[in-house]
C-alpha cells in the first residue's frame, strides 16, 4: 500500500506537470498572436530557449535553494522509497519557475536582444524566484512566515502562486519594459500610436492552452493525491468565467480583453482557490478581468508604458489583487474556510512587489550598462525574426 500511495503521488504530481508543461505553448501563442509578424519567430524560440534554459538552472539551484534538495547523487538514491517524488516535485515546480521569463517576455517582446534576456531569465529562475519561493513554500519560511504570522495572526497564504509566481514575474518584467523604452513609432510626438496584434486565432488559442493547463496549476498543487480538492477546479473556472464576462462587458466585446479577461481571473484565483466559496471566486476573477481592462489602458496611454502583452497589469497587478483577495474572501465571514487575515496577506503580496522591483532593476539595470538590452534600431525596423533568427514566420514570403 505505501508503494501504491507513492505511485500515486508520482502520477498525480506528473499529470500536472505536464499540464502546466503545455502552459508554455499558451505563453507562445499568447505573444505570437499578439507581435507583428516580424517578431513572431522569436517569440517562439525565446519560449523554448527560457524553458530549457530553466530546466537546468532549477535542477541545478533553483530547487535546492527552495527545498534543501539537490539531485546529485546516484539514481538509486534519486528514486528512494517514494518512487521518485521529490524529482518528480521538482518537474512539476519547475513548471512554476519557467513561468517567470515566460511572463517577462511578453512585455519586453519585439525590441530585446536575445542572450541578455536569456541570461536575465536564467538568474530569475535559478536564483531570484527559488529565494522568494523558498521563504514562502520552502525550506526558510521562518524568515518570512513566522514575522506575517507575529503582526497578522496568521501566515501568508498563496495556495498555488497568484503572488509566488505571477506577482514576482510581473514586477520583475516591468523594471525591463521601462529600461528597454517602447517600441519604435508607439509614442510620437507626446501621442499614442496603438499597435495592431497581429494574430486573433493564435492569441485566442493562446489562452485556451493557458486555461486548460491551469486546472493542472491549481488543482495539482494539492502535491498528493490525498490531498486533492474539487473546491480549487470549481474556483479555477468560476473565476476564468468571471473574468471573461466581466471583460466582456467592460471592454464593450474586444476579443483581445475577452480572452486575457479569462487569464486575469485564473491569476487571481490562484492564492485562495482551495479556500473561497465559488461565488467568491466568480467576483475575484471579474474584479481582476475590471483591473486588467482599465489597468492596461492607463498603462498604455496615461503613463505610457509600452508593456506588449500588458503583463505588468496582467500578472503583476493582478496576481497582488489575487493575494489580498484571498485575505478577504478567504474568511469564515465572507463564506471562506478561514485560516487567513488580510493584514498578513497585504503584508506577503507587499513583500513580494519589493522584492520583485529591486530583483528587476538591479539585473536589467546592470545588462542595460554592460551587454545592452535592446535591439539596434536597423535590427528593431527588420523585425527580431530576420535580425537574430535570420528566417522570418512564413519563410516564402521571402522567395523571389
Amino acid at each position: 500500500m505505501s508503494v501504491l500511495g507513492s505511485s500515486s503521488d508520482v502520477l498525480f504530481l506528473m499529470l500536472g506537470a505536464v499540464m502546466v508543461f503545455a502552459m508554455h505553448a499558451g505563453f507562445a501563442f499568447l505573444e505570437v498572436g499578439t507581435v507583428r509578424k516580424k517578431n513572431q519567430v522569436n517569440a517562439f524560440v525565446k519560449i523554448l530557449t527560457d524553458w530549457s534554459v530553466s530546466t537546468v538552472v532549477y535542477f541545478l539551484v533553483g530547487f535546492p535553494i527552495a527545498y534543501g534538495i539537490n539531485f546529485l547523487k546516484p539514481v538509486k538514491d534519486l528514486l528512494g522509497n517514494t518512487q521518485g517524488y521529490d524529482i518528480t516535485h521538482f518537474f512539476f515546480l519547475l513548471c512554476f519557475a519557467a513561468c517567470i521569463p515566460a511572463i517577462i517576455s511578453g512585455g519586453i517582446a519585439e525590441r530585446a536582444k536575445f542572450w541578455p534576456q536569456v541570461f536575465a531569465g536564467a538568474i530569475f529562475a535559478g536564483l531570484t524566484y527559488p529565494f522568494f519561493e523558498s521563504m514562502i513554500w520552502g525550506q526558510n519560511t521562518s524568515l518570512l512566515q513566522d514575522l506575517f504570522k507575529k503582526i497578522g495572526g496568521a501566515e501568508f497564504h498563496d495556495y498555488a502562486g497568484s503572488v509566488v509566481v505571477h506577482s514576482i514575474g510581473g514586477w520583475l518584467a516591468l523594471p525591463a519594459v521601462l529600461i528597454l523604452g517602447p517600441r519604435m513609432g508607439r509614442y510620437v510626438s507626446k501621442k499614442s500610436h496603438p499597435i495592431p496584434i497581429s494574430n486573433i486565432p493564435f492569441l485566442a488559442l493562446g489562452s485556451w492552452i493557458l486555461a486548460v493547463g491551469w486546472f493542472g496549476f491549481n488543482v495539482m498543487s494539492a502535491g498528493h493525491l490525498e490531498k486533492i480538492s474539487g473546491i480549487v477546479a470549481v474556483n479555477s473556472l468560476m473565476a476564468m468565467v468571471g473574468g471573461v464576462l466581466a471583460a466582456l462587458v467592460a471592454s464593450k466585446n474586444d476579443p483581445g480583453f475577452v480572452h486575457n479577461g479569462a487569464l486575469a481571473g485564473l491569476i487571481a484565483v490562484c492564492a485562495g482557490s482551495d479556500i473561497m466559496h465559488p461565488l467568491a471566486a466568480l467576483a475575484t476573477g471579474a474584479i481582476a478581468s475590471l483591473i486588467f481592462v482599465f489597468g492596461f489602458h492607463i498603462e498604455q496611454e496615461k503613463l505610457r508604458i509600452d508593456d506588449v502583452l500588458g503583463v505588468w497589469p496582467l500578472h503583476g497587478v493582478i496576481g497582488s489583487w489575487g493575494g489580498i483577495a484571498a485575505g478577504i474572501f478567504g474568511n469564515e465571514a465572507l463564506g471562506g474556510l478561514g485560516g487567513v487575515t488580510f493584514v498578513s496577506q497585504c503584508l506577503g503580496t507587499v513583500a513580494a512587489v519589493a522584492f520583485a522591483l529591486l530583483n528587476g532593476f538591479i539585473v536589467y539595470g546592470v545588462l542595460s550598462k554592460t551587454v545592452g538590452i535592446r535591439l539596434t534600431p536597423e535590427d528593431e525596423f527588420a523585425g527580431a525574426d530576420l535580425s537574430i533568427h535570420q528566417i522570418g514566420a512564413y519563410p516564402e514570403d521571402h522567395i523571389r
